[in-house]
């Protein structure tokens, strides 16, 4: 039996050009028997953003007003690009009152990460990198993958995700589970808003990114002693970035046997998450269990506020 879930929509980055994928994700949800708040937030536009900075964060400090329920989950539009704009204006300390421990689920990726990111370190809250209502929701056709991952973590008090692709070690760690955009990670180092995780397991993906670009982000995680202090490093999908004729060879495996041997941890190959149709859900601050080897690998979350 499908359980109807009450959904608010947020938009604190881009505004969706595609107003056709907004339409196909909004029917569907309501078709699935989902109550849809907030569409307002498809329709803002301020420039390249969807509203003005301060429409966009008040748009999240809502959720710290008492006086209004809390919907299960809050749904990011897209990605792009404002969320660091806001930042700053954000209500942490109403917002960690508020939904701390609350099985209320933030979901997003991309520029989300973003808000993700700021939410851990000065909230405490856990969120989940997962699809977002216009790319993922509003696709010609929905990955049933996408949605069976999205729907478990949600709704499971344990997840386990894997990978089939042989791993360089055997590595047995746990720790907090966190992570996302890399770009959107590596501008937050030196400010309030990245979390200071301290053996930790750390995820990445990125989309539109040329390996040296990759691999110079990941060199500024790593000069900055933050790679140094986490568990391992588990890399997810690396979508649209070409390889240059400059390149002579040095292409996205060049670059991560590269960064296994220079940033000292584990770093481990083929999580299915980032700007990709299949994806999987990941809770962003939860406890994990990474096992990886020859076999593959396996990552484990749970300790996260969940819908049930």
């Amino acid at each position: 039996m499908t359980v109807h879930r009450t959904i608010e929509l947020i938009a604190p980055s881009g505004y969706p050009h595609d107003q056709e994928a907004v339409h196909r994700a909004l029917k569907r949800l309501h078709a699935a028997g989902h109550t849809i708040g907030g569409a307002d937030a498809t329709q803002r536009r301020y420039q390249r953003f969807a509203g003005t900075d301060g429409e966009r964060a008040a748009e999240l400090n809502r959720l710290a007003d008492p006086s209004r329920d809390l919907p299960d989950i809050v749904l990011a539009v897209r990605g792009g690009y404002g969320a660091v704009r806001i930042l700053h204006g954000l209500d942490y300390e109403g917002l960690q009152a508020r939904l701390r421990d609350q099985p209320v689920a933030l979901v997003g990726h991309s520029d989300f990460t973003a808000i993700q990111l700021a939410l851990l370190a000065r909230a405490g809250l856990t969120t989940f990198g997962g699809p977002m209502l216009v790319s993922n929701f509003g696709d010609h056709t929905v990955s049933d993958f996408t949605m069976h991952h999205f729907w478990s973590a949600l709704t499971q008090p344990q997840i386990t995700v894997s990978g089939t692709i042989p791993q360089a070690r055997e590595v047995d760690v746990t720790g907090t589970l966190w992570g996302g955009n890399l770009a959107v990670l590596a501008a937050l180092i030196g400010t309030p808003y990245m979390p200071p995780v301290e053996g930790g397991i750390l995820f990445l993906e990125d989309v539109n990114e040329q390996p040296f670009r990759i691999e110079r982000m990941i060199y500024q995680l790593h000069l900055a002693g933050i790679l140094e202090r986490q568990q391992a490093l588990v890399l997810g999908e690396f979508s649209g970035g070409k390889p240059y004729e400059y390149d002579n060879g040095y292409d996205l495996q060049a670059m991560i046997e590269q960064v296994r041997a220079v940033v000292g941890i584990p770093v481990i190959t083929g999580l299915q998450f980032g700007h990709v149709p299949d994806m999987v859900t990941l809770p962003v601050g939860a406890d994990a269990h990474l096992v990886a080897g020859a076999h593959g690998f396996t990552l484990t979350a749970s300790g996260y506020p969940h819908l049930g």
